[in-house]
């Protein structure tokens, strides 16, 4: 048999061709480029969601007007420490944060009745207020006593009407008096005395006088109650001189015309109470 002579590789060996392998860079490096990358990107993936979802947290929070959710949103999923809320409301002021009513005064009553008026109301009347709102009168016998004075009563004394306190059964029959339909106008009062007479205002001065029939003596004996600012009580206006009140000024009664002030409210201000006689 003849003899086989084995054929040359038909691919040649790298160094044949002039081609070498490139020993710098180790096995398994493009992998490791690859492991590298992932992990970057997904490292900003994780960055980017965690931003937005923070700014869709801090739209929702301006968007509600709550001002300390802006202040203390958080990245979800980490623990957050409370921070005190600057939204509380304040105190009200006055000593130790409490409002506290302010104390009035009372001062004592001059001698000659020009004192300070207690304040019961801060409500001023009107000049010319109806007086629907107060009952018809009747004929009945009532006593009339000052506000800024409780123990004077109206009381007749030598013909003219002053402010005076009880002395007596004289003094109480002449403090107390008929209490009637007003002579010019029967949604007012008037004023009967004991004896008779009317109480009139003449000189613009209160006094006792009789009945004469007259037109003039009716609308001077007739007084339209009026809301006063103290509780329970009347102010009188005069018929023939709209805006002219009675009121005691040196305990004398008189009409005087309106003031807004406390002292005039108060000298002006009545309550019709039960007779003293």
């Amino acid at each position: 048999m003849p003899e086989t002579t084995p054929e040359p590789p038909r691919n040649p060996q790298p160094w044949e061709n002039g081609w070498a392998p490139d020993t710098s860079r180790a096995p398994g490096t493009r992998r490791l480029w690859l492991a590298g990358v992932l992990a970057l990107a997904t490292v900003v993936a994780c960055v980017t969601a965690i931003t937005v979802m923070d700014n869709g947290t801090d739209d929702r929070s301006r968007a509600s007007g709550d001002p300390s959710s802006t202040s203390s949103a958080t990245v979800p999923g980490l623990i957050s420490f409370a921070t005190p809320s600057m939204t509380g409301t304040t105190a009200p002021s006055g000593k130790s944060g409490l409002s506290s009513a302010q104390p009035t005064k009372s001062s004592a009553p001059g001698p000659q009745g020009s004192e300070s008026a207690p304040a019961e109301s801060t409500k001023s009347p009107s000049p010319h207020g109806s007086s629907s709102s107060h009952p018809k009168p009747t004929s009945t016998w009532r006593s009339v006593r000052s506000v800024n004075y409780p123990d004077r009563y109206w009381h007749v004394s030598g013909g003219y009407v002053k402010l005076d306190p009880v002395r007596g059964s004289e003094s109480r029959e002449d403090s107390t008096f008929k209490v009637v339909k007003g002579l010019a106008n029967s949604s007012c009062y008037s004023f009967a005395t004991h004896d008779g007479k009317y109480l009139r205002h003449r000189n613009f001065i209160l006094l006792a006088d009789r009945n004469d029939g007259s037109s003039l003596f009716k609308q001077d004996a007739t007084f339209c109650p009026r809301t006063s600012s103290y509780s329970g009580a009347v102010m009188l206006e005069s018929v023939n001189y709209p805006g002219r009140f009675l009121r005691h000024q040196n305990f004398q009664l008189k009409l005087d015309t309106f003031q807004n002030s406390s002292l005039y409210l108060a000298d002006s201000a009545f309550r019709l109470v039960d007779g003293l006689a």
